[in-house]
């Protein structure tokens, strides 16, 4: 059976049957959807990967301490982005 390496929501890695819903990277500390068009430019230079991390969920992503991605989740990234900052989001 394959196992895949998912982070726990306390920023741990931890073995799962089921592969993560959610990619992210572990130096940005920002999570996004597995064909984000961002992650997949940079896998393609060769970059990204070394540093790739996945999760389950955006629940535990959130709470590992991750970020949403601004290109590819740029609704969630807003609502993130007004929490930090105090901001009203742009529409």
């Amino acid at each position: 059976m394959r196992t895949y390496t998912l982070i726990g929501a306390d920023g741990n890695p931890y073995e799962s049957a089921e592969p993560g819903t959610l990619g992210g990277h572990r130096r940005s500390k920002l999570y996004g959807r597995l064909d984000c068009p961002a992650a997949l430019r940079a896998i393609a230079r060769g970059g990204y990967v070394r540093h790739r991390v996945f999760f389950a969920d955006e629940a535990t992503a959130l709470a590992a301490g991750y970020r949403p991605c601004c290109s590819c989740l740029p609704e969630k990234y807003q609502v993130w982005k007004h929490k930090q900052t105090g901001k009203t989001p742009r529409p």
